[in-house]
C-alpha cells in the first residue's frame, strides 16, 4: 500500500481539495510525498502555491484526480478513482463543455436539467435507441426506456422506473419522455389509439397540478404513479394513475413569485371565449387565489392556448363538452368564492355583505342558495352530548373555514378528473405485464419546513432505503455470479428514521392521536415528542431556541420541522353544513358527483349537522348518527403512509430502474453548474451513496480479452501464453503485489478503487518510456540526416569557392593581358592624333588665303555689275512715271463716265429689290426663295453685261471723241462761246463723277457686309455639321459599348441559363424521385392496411370456428391502388369455393354504375371541348398571320417620304396586333381551362403572363420610336428657325446683298446635306422599327408551332403505354423548355430566369395532371365495363364461369374472329381452365427457389406464365386471361406473406416479376418496347388484348417485393453493421478498450458470435450472388446495393452520433478502412457506378472529421468545406462527443465548436440530428427485354406441369 502511494502521490500528480465556493478544487504536487510528511505542497490551477495540511491523526490524504482520458466517461462507476469531487467533476465537463444532460452512475440514471429545449428526444432518436443494449448507446432516458420494456418482455416481470429530484429538476419532463417512448414502440393492440391517450393524461395532470413555484416554472405540485398496461405482444392496451399528497394550500395561498395551479391562468386568459362568458372571469388580477404570488404571467407560455390543448386531450379521453364546462364552472366558483369578502360584525361574528357580486356569483355557478351559503360561510354548529349549537365565527375563522372549502372542492375535482382519466385508459383487454412510471417529488429542505415537507421526506426515505436494498442486491448477484467471495458491505441503513417516523408511538402515531383530542394543539404535540424521542432516538433533536420545532437527521441531511399547523394540515377539515349546502344542489349534477362519496362524518371529531339559524338550539341526538359519528375518517398523514406502503410494495414486485434529476442552479440559466447546488442534490437523491457502495467492494470490473487487450503493452512476449485468462492472473500478480486489490471471476477480473488508475499510470509510463525511446531513435536519425547533410553542403561549398578563386585568377590574367594590349593602341591613338592637329592647321592656313583671294576678285566683279542694273533701272522708273500721269488722266475720265451710267443702274436696281421683296413674302418655301434669287442674280448679271457693253462703247465713243476735240482744239480756242459751254460740261461732270464715287463706296461696304453674313451662316452650318458628326459618333460609341455589353450579358446569361437549367433538370429528377418514394409510400400503406384488413377477416374467421378467440400478428405485404378495382378477390377464396364475390356481385348497386357513367361521359366532354379549344386556338393563329402579312407588305410598300401616313399605318398595325394577341389570349385561357379542368390554369396564367410582357415591350419601342422622331422634327425646325427667324426687311436687305452666285449655292448645298442626314436617320429607325415587329410576328408564329407541337405529343402519348408516357413528356417538356428559356435569354435576360423555371415545374404538374385525368378515364371505363356486364349477367340469368370481382371486362363480349396460325406455331402454352389451380400451385406457391434457381434458366416461371397467357390471348378468351393474370397476383402476394422473412423466396419473386412485366411490355406490340425485338419474337406479340392496366398493377406489385427484399436484407444485415462497422477492430491494435463501469458494452474484441466486417462483406456477396442466380436485372440491383449501402451508413453514423466511446481518432482510422473495404467489394463486383458510394459519404466525413485537427481557425475552415454532407448539428455533435483514447490525444476545445457552429449558421438544413434509416430510395424498372426465344423453353418435367401443352 505505501509504494503505491508514494508511488502515485509525485511530483505533477493532481488531487481535489475542499474548498468553500466551488466545493472541491483541483491542485497539483510540487513535491513527491514521503511517509512521514505532515503536509502536502500543492499548486492550484491558477498558479497559486499552498501548504495542505494532514490531518496528523488519521493521515488522510486528499483525493486522486483520474487520468484525463476517464474524464467525462458515461458511466461514473468507470471512474478509476470513485469519490464525490470525480464524480461532480465528471458531470460538470459532461454538462459544460460536451451539452450532454444524462450520466450513468451505475443502475442510476443522472439527468441535469438543461433549462433549454434540446433536439435529442425526437422519433429518430426514439428509433436508434429501440432494441439497443442499455450500455450500447450514451446515456439518455429513451435507454432507461428500451431496458425496462426490454426486461418485461424478457424476464416475465413487471418494470418501474422511478423519478426523482427537487422541484424544477425535470421530474416531470423526463415521465413524460419515459411515456412518450412506450407509446411509440409499442404501439396500440386496438383502433383506440391508446397511446395518444396516455400522452394526452400528461396535459391534463400538468394544468391541474402542476404550478409555477420560484424553482420551476412547471413544477408538478403532487405525486403520481403510471402503470402503463401492456397485452402479452407486449402492445400497450390501457393505463392507470394513481397521485400523492396534492398540495391543497396553493390553491388559496401562493408565495411572492409563484402561482397557482395553471389551469385557473388559463381559464382567465380565455374568459373572452363565448362559451366562458357565463363564467363571468376576467383576469387573472382580479382574483385572490391567482394574484398572491405577483406573477401571474410565464414567459413564453400562451395560457390560452394551453387550455386549448387541455381541452383537446379532455375530448380524446372521452370527457365531453358538457362536462368540460362543469369542470370549468367548479374552478370559476373556486375564484369567485375566494373573492368573497367576510367582514366583522364584531369581535366573535362576521357576516358577508348582501349581494356580495363574487358570492352570487359562486352560487349561481354551483346552484345553491346565496343565504345558505352565507349563513354556513360565517357560522358552525358544535355538538355536545344532549344538544347541538350553531356557533358564529369570527372574521379569520370564517376566512379560514371558506379557503378549506375551496381546497376541498378542489381536491375533490381534482380526484374526480383523476378517476376519468383511469376510465378512460382503462380495457377490456387482460393485463399480461405493466410499465410503471413513478414521478415523485425529491428530498426538499427550505427555511420553514412545515407538513408536506415532512410527508415528502419521509416518502424519499422509503424510496431511499428501497434503492439501497437494490443496490446491494444488484452487486451480491454480481458477485455470486462471478463467483467471488463477498462480505456484507456497511451502508448507510435509514431503517431507524423509518421506525421514528411510522412506528408505534412514532411521530404518525402520536400526531394521529393529537388530532383525535378535543382540545389538541401543535404545542401540546411537540411536547409529546420531546418527551417520546428526545433522550431515546439519536435521529431526533430538538432547536435550542425553539419549543414549537424539531429536528430529523434524514439521510440526506438535518432538516428542521416547523411544528405549526402540523394539526389542522393533518385533520384537513372541512365545515359538514358547507358540504351539505353543495350536495343539495339541484341543478349542478356534477357537484353532487364530486361528492356523493363524501362521508358522513367529515372531521376526525365526529360533528353531526344540525339546522340553520343563528340562536343556539338544542337537539336531541340521534342514536343512529351517535353511532355512526364513532367512525372517524383516516388523517392525511394515515392516508398517505397507507398509499406509500401500497407503492413500496408495488415497486419491491418490481424491477426497477432509477432516474435522479439534478438542478444545476436556482435561476434557471441555460447550462448553467452551480457546484454547491449539485452537490447537495446528488447527497440527497443516493447517487453519492451508490458510489460509496460501488467503490467500497470492487467497482471496476474488466473481462479477461479487454483486460488483455488494453494492458499488452505491460506483458512480455514470454508472458503471453495460448490461454489469455491465465495470461491475465500472472501479468497482474506481477504488477500489485496486493492480492486484495483485485480478485478474479469467472469472466471478469474485479478491482478495487484505484487499482484501474494505478494500471493507466504504468501503462501510460510503458508508453511513455516507449515513446521517449522513438523519439530518442527518430531524433538521432534526424541528426545524423542534418550533419550528412551539413557535410554535404560543406564540401559543396568548398568545390564551389575553390572553383571560383581560379576563376578569378584566369580572370585577372585575362584582364592583365588585355590592359597591354590597350595601352599600346592607346599610345598609338595619341600619337596619329596629334599628326592629324597639325595636318589640319597647316591646310586650313592655306585654305583662308585662298579664300580671301578669291573674295577680293568676286567683289570688284560684283561691284561693276551693281551699277549696270542701278543704270537700269533708273531710267526704267523715268519711263513709267511718265505712264502713270498720263494713265491717271485717262482713268479719271472714264470715271467721271462711270458715275453716270452707275447712277442709272442703282435706281432699277433699287426698284427691283423692292419686287423681290414681295415675292418672298407670298413664298415661303426655303428652295422657292432660293431659286427666285438664283433668277434675281441671273437678271442682274444681264444688267450688268448690258450696262457694261453701254459704258465700253460709250467710253470707245468718247476716246474718239476726245481725238476729235484735240485735233479741233486749236479751231476751238478762238471761238469763246464754245469754249464756255465745253467749260460748263467738264464742271458738271465732275460733280457727277464724285457723287458716282460715293455710291460706289456705299455698294462696297454693303457688299462687305453681305460678304460677312454668308461667312457666318457658312461657319454656322459647319459647326452645326460637326456637332452632328460628334453625336453621330457618340451614338456609334454607344451603340457598340451597347452591343459589347448585350453581347458579354448574353453570354453570362447563356451560362447561367445553362447552370439554372442544369440545376432545375436535377431539381426535377428530385421531384420525381420524391414522387416516386410518396407513390411507393402510398403503396406500402396501403398495402398494410388491406393486411390488417386480411387480419381482422382471419381473426373474425377464427373467432367463429374457435372456441377461444386470440389474436394473430401477422407480417405487411404490399398491394396498389389499382388492384381494387381490378382484382380484389384472393386466391383463397377460389381454392375453398367461397362464393362471396357472388354475393357482392348480385348485390351491386346500379346507381353506382350510372354514377360511374355519368362521370366517364363528363370526362369525354372534357376532352372532345380541350380539342375543339385546340383547333380554334390554331384557326385564329392563322388568320392572325394572314392580316399580318398582309399589313406587313403594306408597311414594306409604302414611301419613305411620307412619315405621317407611316406613323399612322404603324400605329393602326400595332393596335391590330394588340387586338391579335387580345384574342390569342383569350383563346389560351380557354385552353388552360379546358385542359387543367379550371378557368386560369398556373401554366396557362404563366404564358399569359409572357405574352402581356410582349405587349408591354412593344408598347416600349412604340414609344422609342416617337421620340426618336420628335427629336428629328425638332432639330429640323429648329434649322428652319434659323433660316426665317431673321426681321424680313433685314433678310431682304442681306438677299440682296448676295451677290455672289456661288455662296448662295454653297448654303442650298448644306440644307440638302442636313436634310439628307436627318433622312437617313429617320430611316434607320424605321427599319429598327420593323425588324422588331417582324419578330414580333415570329414570336406569334412560335407560339402557334409550340402548340401543334403540344397537340401532336398530346396525341402521341395518348398512344403510348402507361408507364413510358409519363417519361416521354417530361423529356419532351425539358427539351422545349429549355430551347425557348436559351431563346428568349436574349431578349429579357433579367426577367426569363425565374418565369422559365415556374413555367417548367407547373407545365410539368399540367402534364401530369392530364396523365392522371387519362388514368382515371381509363379506370372509370374498365371498371364501368365490369359493372355493366355483371348487370347485364344478372338480368339474363347468366349462370357460365362467375367472374370474380377483380377480373377485367371489355365492351359486351361479341364474337371475334380471330385467324388461326399454322400448326407449326409455337411460343405459347395451352392448359384447361380447371388446371388453373393446379399451374398456379405447382408454379408458386409450392416452387422452392433454390432448385429453380441452380437448376433451370433464370425466370423460366416467369416465362411459362406469359406463354400460357400468350395462349389465352390466341383464343381471344378474356376470362382465362383474367383469372389466370389475379390468380397469379394473389398467388406471388400469398407465398410472399406466407414466406416473406425468406430472402431466396423474396428475390425469386421479385425477379420473375420483373420478368414478366419485361415479356408484358416486350410482346406488347408498342413500338417502344419491340426495337430490340427479332422478326420472330414480333410475331409471338399479344394480338387480341391490351394489357398495359396490368402492366400497371404488375408494376406496383415488383414495387411491393422491392420493398419487402430491402426489408428482409435489413433485418438480416442490422445485426452486423454496428458491430462489423464500428466496435469490431478491423485493424488490430489501432484503438485501445477504456473502461466502461457497469453499463457494459457490447465487446468490441472478435468472439465467436460477433460480428466483424468480413460477416457483412460475405453476407453482401450472398445477397448479390442469390440476385444474380434468380436473374435478377442489373440496374435493379445497382438499386439494391445503393438502399443496403444507404442502411449500412445511415446505421453506422446515428450509433457514432449515439455513442461516445466511439467518436475517437483510432475509430476514425477504423471506420476509414472499413468504408474503404465495402468500396473494394463494389469495385470487385463492378457497382462502382450505382450511387452506392456516394450514400457512405455522410459517415466518411464523421471519419474524417475525427482524424483532422481541431485547433486554429484555418482547421475550422477547413472542416467546413470537407464537411458538408454532414448537417451542422452532426458535425457539432461529433465535436461534442470526441474523446481521446490516450493521454497523448487533446479534447475539443469548447470556443474551437462555437467558432463552427459560427461558421455555420448561414446553412440552410434540417436540425435533423440522425439519418432516416427507414428511407427508401424510389425504385424503377428499366425495360431489360430477353433474348431468348419463347420456341426453345423447354419445360422441366420436376415442376409437374405435365397438364401443360405446347403448341
Amino acid at each position: 500500500m505505501n509504494r503505491e502511494l508514494e508511488y502515485m502521490f509525485v511530483q505533477s500528480a493532481r488531487v481535489w481539495i475542499p474548498d468553500a465556493e466551488e466545493v472541491w478544487k483541483s491542485a497539483e504536487l510540487t513535491k513527491d510525498y514521503k511517509n512521514d510528511d505532515a503536509s502536502l505542497q500543492l499548486m492550484l490551477e491558477d498558479g497559486t502555491t499552498i501548504d495542505h495540511k494532514l490531518d496528523p491523526k488519521t493521515k488522510n490524504l486528499p483525493y486522486l484526480r483520474n487520468p484525463d482520458i476517464l474524464v467525462g466517461e458515461n458511466d461514473l462507476t468507470a471512474l478509476s478513482y470513485l469519490h464525490e469531487p470525480a464524480v461532480l467533476h465528471n458531470l460538470k465537463v459532461r454538462f459544460i463543455d460536451s451539452k450532454l444532460i444524462y450520466t450513468y452512475c451505475g443502475i442510476v440514471l443522472v439527468a441535469i436539467n438543461p433549462y433549454e429545449t434540446l433536439p435529442i428526444y425526437g422519433t429518430d432518436i426514439i428509433n436508434a435507441y429501440s432494441g439497443q443494449n442499455m450500455g450500447d448507446m450514451d446515456p439518455h432516458i429513451f435507454a432507461v426506456a428500451e431496458e425496462a420494456y426490454k426486461q418485461m418482455a424478457r424476464d416475465e416481470r413487471n418494470q418501474s422506473i422511478i423519478v426523482s429530484g427537487e422541484s424544477g429538476a425535470g421530474k416531470t419532463v423526463s415521465a413524460k419522455y419515459a411515456m412518450r417512448y412506450f407509446a411509440t414502440v409499442s404501439g396500440s393492440a386496438s383502433e383506440a389509439n391508446v397511446e395518444e391517450k396516455v400522452l394526452a393524461s400528461n396535459p391534463i395532470m400538468e394544468a391541474i397540478g402542476n404550478a409555477k413555484t420560484t424553482r420551476n416554472d412547471n413544477s408538478s405540485r403532487f405525486g403520481k404513479y403510471i402503470e402503463i398496461g401492456f397485452d402479452n405482444r407486449y402492445r400497450i392496451i390501457g393505463a392507470n394513475m394513481r397521485t400523492y399528497l396534492l398540495e391543497k394550500s396553493r390553491v388559496v395561498f401562493q408565495a411572492d413569485e409563484e402561482r397557482n395551479y395553471h389551469i385557473f391562468y388559463q381559464l382567465c386568459a380565455s374568459a373572452n371565449q363565448p362559451e366562458f362568458k357565463n363564467l363571468r372571469l376576467s383576469t387573472a388580477n382580479d382574483f385572490l387565489y391567482t394574484r398572491q404570488g405577483r406573477s401571474p404571467v410565464i414567459e413564453g407560455v400562451d395560457d390560452a392556448k394551453e387550455l386549448r390543448t387541455t381541452r383537446h386531450a379532455f375530448t380524446l379521453l372521452g370527457i365531453n363538452e358538457s362536462y368540460q364546462i362543469g369542470l370549468f364552472q367548479v374552478l370559476a366558483a373556486i375564484l369567485h368564492l375566494g373573492n368573497v369578502e367576510i367582514k366583522d360584525r364584531d369581535s366573535d361574528s362576521s357576516l358577508i355583505a348582501p349581494n356580495n357580486r363574487h358570492l352570487t356569483a359562486f352560487c349561481e355557478l354551483v346552484g345553491v342558495t346565496y343565504q345558505d351559503m352565507s349563513q354556513w360561510l360565517c357560522h358552525r354548529k358544535l355538538k355536545t352530548a344532549t344538544e347541538t349549537y350553531i356557533k358564529p365565527l369570527p372574521r379569520l375563522q370564517a376566512t379560514n373555514a371558506r379557503d378549506a372549502l375551496s381546497k376541498h372542492i378542489y381536491a375533490k375535482l381534482f380526484n374526480w378528473i383523476v378517476e376519468h382519466v383511469n376510465k378512460a385508459l382503462v380495457t377490456n383487454i387482460k393485463q399480461h405485464s405493466f410499465i410503471g412510471v413513478l414521478d415523485i417529488y425529491g428530498f426538499e429542505t427550505f427555511e420553514i419546513n412545515s407538513f408536506e415537507q415532512f410527508c415528502i421526506n419521509y416518502a424519499n426515505e422509503k424510496l431511499q432505503q428501497q434503492f439501497n436494498m437494490h443496490v446491494f442486491k444488484l452487486e451480491q448477484e454480481e458477485y455470486m455470479k462471478e463467483q467471488i467471495p463477498w462480505t456484507l458491505i456497511d451502508f448507510y441503513d435509514n431503517q431507524p428514521c423509518i421506525n421514528l417516523i411510522e412506528a408505534k408511538m412514532g411521530i404518525l402515531d402520536l400526531l394521529d392521536e393529537e388530532c383525535k383530542m378535543p382540545k389538541g394543539s401543535d404545542d401540546s404535540w411537540a411536547q409529546k415528542l420531546y418527551n417520546t424521542h428526545l433522550k431515546t432516538c439519536s435521529l431526533f433533536e430538538k432547536p435550542r431556541m425553539s419549543n414549537r420545532a424539531f429536528i430529523i437527521q434524514h439521510f440526506a441531511d438535518k432538516v428542521e420541522y416547523q411544528c405549526e399547523g402540523f394539526l389542522e394540515k393533518n385533520k384537513d377539515t372541512v365545515n359538514e353544513e358547507q358540504i351539505h349546502v353543495l350536495k343539495a344542489s339541484k341543478k349542478f349534477n356534477l357537484l353532487v358527483e364530486l361528492f356523493q362519496d363524501e362521508e358522513k362524518a367529515t372531521t376526525p371529531t365526529g360533528q353531526v349537522p344540525g339546522t340553520g339559524g343563528r340562536t343556539r338550539l338544542s337537539i336531541k341526538p340521534d342514536k343512529g348518527r351517535d353511532t355512526s359519528s364513532k367512525e372517524h375518517k383516516k388523517t392525511v398523514g394515515c392516508q398517505f403512509r397507507n398509499s406509500l406502503q401500497m407503492l413500496m410494495e408495488t415497486l419491491n414486485a418490481t424491477t426497477p430502474h432509477y432516474v435522479r434529476c439534478i438542478k444545476p442552479n436556482d435561476f434557471k440559466l441555460a447550462f448553467s453548474f452551480d457546484p454547491k447546488r449539485a452537490v447537495q442534490q446528488l447527497r440527497a437523491c443516493g447517487v453519492l451513496e451508490t458510489i460509496r457502495i460501488s467503490a467500497a467492494g470492487f467497482p471496476s470490473r474488466w473481462t479477461y480479452q479487454e483486460f488483455f487487450s488494453r494492458y499488452r503493452v505491460l506483458m512480455k512476449q514470454k508472458d503471453v501464453l495460448p490461454d489469455k485468462k491465465l495470461t491475465c492472473k500472472n501479468v497482474l500478480e506481477k504488477l500489485v503485489q496486493d492480492q486484495d486489490k483485485y480478485q478474479f471471476g469467472k469472466t471478469k477480473i474485479f478491482f478495487r478503487a484505484g487499482q484501474v488508475a494505478y494500471l493507466e499510470k504504468l501503462r501510460a509510463d510503458k508508453l511513455r518510456a516507449a515513446c521517449i525511446r522513438i523519439q530518442k531513435t527518430i531524433r538521432c536519425w534526424l541528426a545524423r540526416k542534418k550533419y550528412l547533410r551539413q557535410r554535404s553542403a560543406a564540401i559543396t561549398i568548398q568545390r564551389f569557392t575553390r572553383g571560383y578563386q581560379a576563376r578569378c585568377l584566369a580572370k585577372f590574367m585575362r584582364r592583365t593581358q588585355a590592359a597591354t594590349i590597350i595601352q599600346k593602341y592607346q599610345r598609338m591613338c595619341v600619337e596619329r592624333k596629334r599628326f592629324r592637329q597639325k595636318q589640319a592647321a597647316a591646310l586650313a592656313m592655306q585654305t583662308i588665303l585662298r579664300a580671301y583671294m578669291a573674295r577680293q576678285k568676286y567683289q570688284a566683279l560684283l561691284r561693276e555689275h551693281k551699277a549696270v542694273i542701278i543704270q537700269k533701272h533708273v531710267r526704267g522708273w523715268l519711263a513709267r512715271c511718265w505712264y502713270k500721269r498720263c494713265l491717271e488722266a485717262i482713268v479719271y475720265l472714264q470715271c467721271c463716265i462711270r458715275r453716270m451710267r452707275a447712277k442709272r443702274e442703282l435706281k432699277k436696281l433699287k426698284i427691283e429689290a423692292r419686287s423681290v421683296e414681295h415675292f418672298k413674302k407670298l413664298n415661303k418655301g426655303m428652295e422657292n426663295k432660293i431659286m427666285q434669287l438664283q433668277r434675281k442674280i441671273d437678271e442682274q448679271n444681264k444688267d450688268n453685261r448690258v450696262i457694261s457693253e453701254r459704258l465700253v462703247s460709250l467710253e470707245s465713243s468718247y476716246a474718239s471723241e476726245s481725238e476729235r476735240m484735240r485735233g479741233e482744239l486749236g479751231r476751238l480756242r478762238g471761238v469763246e462761246e464754245d469754249a464756255k459751254n465745253k467749260a460748263n460740261q467738264v464742271s458738271s461732270l465732275l460733280e457727277e463723277l464724285e457723287k458716282l464715287r460715293k455710291e460706289l463706296s456705299v455698294t462696297q461696304q454693303e457688299k462687305k457686309t453681305i460678304e460677312d453674313w454668308a461667312q457666318k451662316y457658312r461657319d454656322e452650318m459647319e459647326k452645326m455639321v460637326s456637332e452632328l458628326k460628334d453625336q453621330n459618333g457618340l451614338l456609334k460609341k454607344e451603340k457598340d459599348d451597347l452591343n459589347r455589353m448585350i453581347q458579354e450579358q448574353s453570354q453570362q446569361m447563356t451560362e447561367k441559363m445553362t447552370r439554372a437549367i442544369a440545376q432545375e433538370t436535377q431539381q426535377l429528377e428530385t421531384d420525381l424521385n420524391e414522387e416516386r418514394s410518396r407513390y411507393q409510400n402510398l403503396l406500402t400503406e396501403h398495402l398494410r392496411l388491406e393486411e390488417k384488413y386480411d387480419d381482422l377477416k382471419e381473426e373474425l374467421a377464427h373467432s367463429k370456428n374457435v372456441s377461444k378467440p386470440g389474436h394473430r400478428r401477422t407480417d405487411s405485404t404490399h398491394s396498389s391502388n389499382e388492384s381494387e378495382y381490378t382484382y380484389n378477390s384472393e386466391y383463397a377464396e377460389l381454392e375453398d369455393g367461397s362464393r362471396v364475390g357472388e354475393d357482392v356481385t348480385r348485390g351491386m348497386d346500379t346507381s353506382l354504375t350510372l354514377k360511374l357513367q355519368k362521370r366517364v361521359t363528363e370526362l369525354e366532354q372534357e376532352k372532345q371541348s380541350l380539342r375543339n379549344e385546340l383547333e380554334n386556338k390554331e384557326e385564329q393563329f392563322q388568320r392572325a398571320r394572314a392580316r399580318d402579312d398582309a399589313q406587313f407588305r403594306k408597311a414594306r410598300g409604302a414611301e419613305l417620304e411620307y412619315e405621317s401616313l407611316k406613323r399612322q399605318e404603324l400605329e393602326s398595325e400595332n393596335k391590330k396586333l394588340r387586338h391579335d394577341l387580345a384574342e390569342m389570349r383569350q383563346s389560351l385561357l380557354g385552353g388552360a381551362a379546358a385542359s387543367a379542368g379550371a378557368p386560369g390554369s398556373p401554366a396557362y396564367k404563366v404564358l399569359l403572363d409572357q405574352l402581356n410582357a410582349s405587349c408591354e415591350e412593344l408598347e416600349v419601342r412604340k414609344e422609342e420610336v416617337l421620340i426618336l422622331r420628335s427629336q428629328l422634327v425638332s432639330q429640323k425646325e429648329a434649322m428652319h428657325h434659323k433660316e426665317t427667324m431673321t426681321e424680313p426687311s433685314v433678310f431682304a436687305q442681306d438677299v440682296n446683298k448676295l451677290k455672289d452666285a456661288d455662296e448662295l449655292k454653297q448654303a442650298y448645298v448644306g440644307l440638302k446635306d442636313t436634310n439628307r442626314l436627318l433622312e437617313q436617320q429617320l430611316q434607320t429607325q424605321r427599319r429598327t422599327y420593323d425588324s422588331e415587329v417582324e419578330s414580333l410576328r415570329g414570336e406569334l408564329q412560335n407560339v402557334k408551332e409550340e402548340n401543334n407541337r403540344q397537340q401532336q405529343l398530346l396525341a402521341q402519348n395518348l398512344q403510348l403505354p402507361p408507364e413510358a408516357r409519363i417519361e416521354a413528356s417530361l423529356q419532351h417538356e425539358i427539351t422545349r423548355l429549355t430551347n425557348e428559356n436559351l431563346e428568349l435569354m436574349a431578349d429579357d435576360p433579367t426577367a426569363s430566369r425565374e418565369a422559365r423555371v415556374i413555367i417548367l415545374r407547373r407545365m410539368v404538374d399540367l402534364m401530369e395532371q392530364l396523365e392522371k385525368q387519362d388514368r382515371t378515364i381509363r379506370k372509370l371505363k374498365k371498371q364501368l365495363k365490369v359493372y355493366s356486364k355483371r348487370i347485364g349477367e344478372m338480368g339474363a340469368g347468366h349462370t357460365e364461369g362467375q367472374t370474380s370481382p377483380g377480373q377485367m371486362v371489355e365492351e359486351p363480349i361479341h364474337p371475334v374472329n380471330i385467324p388461326r396460325r399454322e400448326k407449326d406455331f409455337q411460343g405459347m402454352l395451352e392448359y384447361k381452365k380447371e388446371d388453373e389451380m393446379k399451374l398456379v400451385k405447382n408454379l408458386i406457391l409450392e416452387l422452392k427457389p433454390r432448385g429453380v434457381a441452380v437448376n433451370l434458366i433464370p425466370g423460366l416461371p416467369a416465362y411459362i406464365l406469359f406463354m400460357c397467357l400468350r395462349h389465352s390471348d390466341y383464343v381471344n378468351d378474356d376470362q382465362k386471361v383474367r383469372t389466370l393474370l389475379t390468380s397469379t397476383i394473389n398467388s406471388i402476394k400469398k407465398i410472399l406473406k406466407k414466406r416473406g422473412d425468406d430472402f431466396e423466396t423474396v428475390s425469386f419473386w421479385l425477379a420473375n416479376t420483373c420478368r414478366f412485366l419485361h415479356c408484358l411490355k416486350q410482346y406488347s406490340g408498342d413500338e417502344v418496347f419491340m426495337k430490340h425485338n427479332t422478326s420472330r419474337q414480333n410475331e409471338h406479340c399479344l394480338s387480341n388484348f391490351d394489357l398495359a392496366e396490368y402492366r400497371q398493377v404488375i408494376s406496383d406489385l415488383a414495387i411491393q417485393i422491392y420493398q419487402q427484399l430491402v426489408k428482409c436484407m435489413e433485418n438480416i444485415l442490422q445485426p452486423m453493421i454496428v458491430s462489423g462497422m464500428l466496435e469490431h477492430e478491423t485493424i488490430q491494435g489501432v484503438s485501445g478498450v477504456k473502461p466502461t463501469g457497469l453499463r457494459k458494452r457490447t465487446s468490441s474484441i472478435a468472439d465467436e458470435g460477433t460480428y466483424t466486417l468480413d460477416s457483412i462483406l460475405r453476407q453482401l456477396s450472398a445477397f448479390h450472388s442469390t440476385m444474380c442466380q434468380h436473374g435478377t436485372d442489373p440496374e435493379l440491383i445497382k438499386q439494391v446495393v445503393k438502399q443496403l449501402f444507404y442502411i449500412i451508413g445511415a446505421v453506422t453514423l446515428n450509433n457514432l452520433l449515439l455513442r461516445k466511446d466511439m467518436c475517437s481518432w483510432s475509430k476514425g482510422m477504423q471506420i476509414r478502412y472499413n468504408v474503404s473495404q465495402l468500396e473494394e467489394w463494389l469495385r470487385d463486383k463492378g457497382l462502382m457506378n450505382c450511387g452506392a458510394k456516394e450514400t457512405l459519404e455522410p459517415l466518411i466525413q464523421a471519419a474524417q472529421l475525427l482524424q483532422v485537427k481541431k485547433k486554429t481557425d484555418e482547421d475550422a475552415e477547413a472542416i467546413c468545406s470537407m464537411c458538408h454532407a454532414l448537417t451542422t448539428a452532426q458535425i457539432v455533435k461529433v465535436l461534442n462527443l470526441y474523446t481521446p483514447v490516450n493521454e497523448f490525444e487533446e479534447r475539443v476545445s469548447v470556443s474551437f465548436i462555437r467558432t463552427i457552429q459560427t461558421r455555420l449558421r448561414d446553412r440552410c438544413e434540417s436540425p435533423q440530428l440522425l439519418m432516416d434509416t427507414k428511407m427508401i430510395y424510389p425504385v424503377t424498372f428499366p425495360f431489360n427485354p430477353s433474348s431468348l426465344a419463347l420456341e426453345t423453353i423447354q419445360i422441366p418435367t420436376s415442376l409437374n406441369l405435365s397438364f401443360l401443352t405446347r403448341v
